[in-house]
């Protein structure tokens, strides 16, 4: 296999974003980027949208409660939300355990592509 790129979870060094959730960059080209990102029990995002950036967070582990402009579902493990740009959007741990998804993006997070509306 040659050009296979194997990045292992334990290697990336975690970091946090502007909404507050930590995440972990498994990928990031000039199109996308793909980070595991964690909220602790009890804990939410900020509320926030993106400029220019498309998302789609695929929960891994746990409960959440979606909140994206004024609707509000909640999400558990192997579920989908897609948010598209300028939506203001933010997650809330309502489970016992940490909320786990993959945050896929295009173009790639980037913190000044992130506007906090609280």
């Amino acid at each position: 296999m040659i050009g296979t790129r194997v990045v292992k979870r334990d290697e990336l060094k975690p970091f946090v974003t502007k909404d507050g959730s930590e995440i972990r960059e498994f990928h990031r080209s000039e199109n996308l980027s793909l980070a595991e990102a964690l909220v602790p029990v009890g804990q939410r995002t900020r509320k926030h949208f993106h400029k220019t950036s498309e998302e789609i967070y695929f929960i891994l582990e746990g409960r959440g409660m979606m909140e994206m402009e004024e609707e509000r579902a909640e999400v558990a493990a192997g579920q989908a939300v897609v948010i598209p740009p300028t939506k203001t959007h933010c997650i809330e741990n309502v489970g016992d355990v940490p909320l786990r998804f993959l945050c896929h993006c295009s173009p790639p997070y980037l913190h000044d592509d992130t506007i906090l509306v609280e």
